[in-house]
């Protein structure tokens, strides 16, 4: 009836249908969560959001946002590569595809990461934040996939046009956190072909153990928030891990992951859209860096870190090339391998990480002459 529902009002009203699942249904869905307490799901952590100081402007973070207006976007034409994947998943590869995007291959199987192919990372074909450069392949280019992952139910990790596509041409299986199922079925994905799951809940994806890692951040696709869980992945196969971090904000959990789950092979940590204004949401890249650490045990010698979560999309006040450029001066001060492959730019890791970097600072032309570190 839901589906249904749903199907009809989207034929009539796309933005309803990308909203997704109606709050009453979702809070019945997860209520049972040992997260979701009083109303709604919660950190382990509480997150704030935080105004201006007194005297800037208005004290309020729309303020801060016109007068940086600008300042997320690139001067020059992004560079894409045309990605291209061998026939066999490697045993450790990933691609970037833009923003948190990127496809892993781990152990000889593929996982697609918060694939969003579309547009724009809102409910509306006609405003909400717009693609910097073009998605690198289509959704029917993509491989065979052995599963898709979701962290979280915001329209720039959970992109209702592209989940359709992905049923019309691949029809994989869902793995995702409490409450986003309800969302893939209101879009007509079949429920046996989606695994919902807790915090430190796990599942297996052929030879893989995926489990459902803590996060520290919020979800929501309307007015009403924390309805659905947000969350990372360890991915963990016979010779390799790969962890996750999906979105977060700065969080003593991630020593716990990298106690229970560690070490990684390879980490996929945002890096941008970062704000003085929402200190807990988002990781900086010096956090980043000190995740990728935590999740490590401390040691990151034979891991390589890549960024994401910057350069597609213009979501916060910061220079648009201010992340990655960060993001290397902490690399290179904490001995850590930083992979900055061009959207669309795969590497292997298969063998080692000492030669699976990118040198080219390929984001230098594309930066205004005012974006500085």
């Amino acid at each position: 009836m839901l589906r249904t529902a749903a199907a009809r009002s989207g034929r009539r009203f796309p933005i309803l249908r990308r909203l997704g699942a109606p709050t009453t249904a979702l809070r019945d869905r997860v209520r049972s969560s040992a997260h979701y307490r009083d109303g709604q799901f919660r950190s382990h952590e509480p997150t704030h959001w935080v105004p201006a100081p007194e005297g800037e402007g208005l004290g309020h973070p729309a303020v801060a946002a016109y007068r940086a207006r600008g300042r997320g976007r690139p001067q020059g034409t992004i560079p894409v590569e045309r990605p291209e994947w061998p026939d066999a998943a490697a045993d450790l590869a990933v691609t970037w595809l833009g923003h948190a995007s990127s496809l892993v291959e781990l152990d000889g199987h593929r996982l697609l990461l918060d694939p969003v192919f579309g547009d724009r990372v809102s409910p509306s074909g006609l405003v909400g934040p717009r693609r910097l450069h073009p998605v690198p392949c289509t959704v029917a280019e993509l491989p065979p996939l052995d599963a898709v992952l979701i962290s979280h139910d915001h329209y720039d990790h959970l992109d209702e046009p592209t989940i359709a596509e992905l049923e019309r041409t691949h029809r994989p299986r869902y793995v995702v956190p409490l409450g986003v199922d309800l969302h893939l079925e209101t879009w007509g994905v079949p429920a046996e072909r989606i695994t919902a799951l807790d915090w430190r809940e796990a599942t297996t994806v052929g030879g893989l153990v995926v489990t459902c890692t803590e996060a520290r951040h919020f979800s929501g696709r309307g007015l009403v928030r924390n309805q659905t869980l947000w969350a990372g992945w360890a991915l963990r196969g016979p010779r390799h891990a790969v962890y996750f971090a999906g979105d977060s904000g700065p969080t003593h959990r991630f020593e716990d992951i990298g106690r229970d789950l560690g070490p990684f092979d390879l980490t996929v940590i945002p890096v941008g859209a970062y704000s003085e204004h929402w200190p807990d949401i988002h990781l900086d890249p010096a956090q980043a860096v000190r995740a990728h650490l935590d999740v490590n045990r401390g040691d990151a010698t034979g891991s390589a870190l890549l960024p994401v979560h910057w350069a597609t999309f213009n979501l916060a006040m910061h220079w648009w090339s201010e992340p990655i450029r960060w993001a290397r001066r902490c690399a290179d001060e904490h001995a850590v391998s930083l992979l900055t492959p061009r959207p669309g730019g795969r590497i292997s890791l298969d063998e080692g990480v000492g030669v699976a970097g990118v040198a080219e600072a390929w984001w230098e032309p594309c930066a205004a002459p005012e974006d500085h570190d």
